[in-house]
């Protein structure tokens, strides 16, 4: 289960808060931070109001942004809009203000895979808070003391192995799920939290990278994350916290892959700003096929390109192993494989290329045929999208 869930183009632009890893900025509740959080957290410029210059406009691929501290994903969304000058654009799972890293987001035709990676897993640094409980489970919300002993950095690490794995998490009751057609962090900003059924996620991997005790009541721990699409991991540093016999909230998130993409890939908004001010635009956008390479793939024939391109299916023709059912596993820290986007997308897709390698549609496997699901190439058949 996962907020990440598959959306059409129009949803894409419309309501990309219902893709969400973390607390919605409606949410939001201003308090004092932890007070050697400061340090630890990331920080960067927020989104500076510009006129940029519309001089891309149909622009199709993928731009991997590295999101800094402050605006909402939605505030990047819609900074990156302008500066391409398209409409169609999307991104595959939303990062809080207070959050910073890795935010692809797809232009043009990039919103028609949108969905093969939004069940790929997630890498996060995050910075987990002990001594306090927070209502939001992270830095914004109002914060009560623990009662109970600050944890050692052993008892710590000894309690995150018995996260790793597939579990049922509660999430935040400030969070952007519905119930009864609400969202659950406006009935909790009006008094009335709701009772949320808890869902399965999985962590890959748990690491603690650092320790600061310098407040020995208030200790801090830097942890590695590698999860499954959708989890909250305030909610894992609330969990966290009651493990160890305290209390932990959020006070830092930082993203650093999200499917095959990482920090490596992302560039800053100034980046995109300067690019776009110089006609260069186009020349930060990766093939709208990216991040696909778990699917199988043909390389389509002339004739077939025509076929395709009109919506037709073709026949496998020997050129595929015969369906497994089951897909590629890959690693399961730094670069995330996407082969979980093949598994929520399902394990009978196939990429159908051009000769070039570019992708041109991707089809579903249906009794020796491929039938296309996701056209790209226009029914000329001459141009390539990547």
């Amino acid at each position: 289960m996962s907020d990440e869930k598959p959306m059409t183009d129009e949803e894409l632009v419309a309501d990309e808060r219902l893709m969400t890893d973390e607390l919605p900025a409606a949410a939001a509740h201003p308090t004092a931070e932890h007070p050697a959080a400061e340090h630890l957290a990331e920080t960067a410029d927020p989104v500076r109001e510009r006129r940029p210059r519309r001089i891309d406009a149909g622009l199709d691929g993928i731009l991997v942004v590295d999101k800094p501290v402050g605006p909402t994903s939605h505030d990047v969304v819609a900074l990156v809009r302008r500066l391409a000058g398209t409409k169609r654009i999307g991104h595959g799972g939303t990062l809080d203000p207070f959050a910073s890293g890795v935010l692809p987001l797809y232009l043009g035709l990039g919103t028609r895979v949108v969905e093969f990676h939004l069940g790929a897993r997630k890498a996060y640094r995050a910075t987990v808070c002990f001594g306090a409980s927070s209502t939001t489970d992270d830095l914004e919300g109002e914060l009560t003391p623990s009662e109970g002993p600050a944890p050692s950095r052993e008892v710590v690490e000894a309690a995150l192995a018995g996260f790793l794995g597939t579990h049922l998490q509660l999430p935040p009751a400030f969070s952007a799920r519905k119930v009864g057609g609400r969202r659950a962090y406006a009935l909790a900003r009006a008094g009335h939290a709701p009772e949320l059924p808890a869902r399965e996620t999985t962590f890959h991997a748990l690491s603690l990278e650092r320790w600061d005790g310098t407040d020995p009541d208030r200790p801090l721990a830097v942890i590695d994350v590698a999860c499954s699409a959708g989890t909250y991991v305030r909610a894992l540093a609330r969990d966290l916290g009651t493990a160890v016999g305290s209390a932990a909230y959020l006070g830092a998130l930082r993203r650093t892959a999200a499917g095959p993409f990482t920090l490596d890939d992302a560039i800053s908004l100034d980046v995109a700003r300067e690019a776009a001010a110089g006609g260069r635009f186009a020349d930060l956008l990766r093939p709208v096929g990216t991040g696909l390479d778990d699917l199988p793939a043909v390389t389509l024939r002339p004739d077939e390109i025509v076929v395709v391109a009109h919506g037709g299916w073709i026949g496998e023709g020997g050129r595929l192993p015969a369906p497994s059912g089951i897909p590629p596993v890959g690693p399961v820290a730094g670069a995330v494989s996407s082969a979980a986007a093949v598994s929520l997308a399902g394990a009978d897709r196939v990429r159908l290329l051009l000769e070039n390698g570019s992708l041109a549609a991707i089809a579903r496997r249906a009794g020796g045929r491929l039938v296309p699901d996701k056209v790209l190439v226009p029914r000329a058949g001459a141009a390539t999208h990547g």
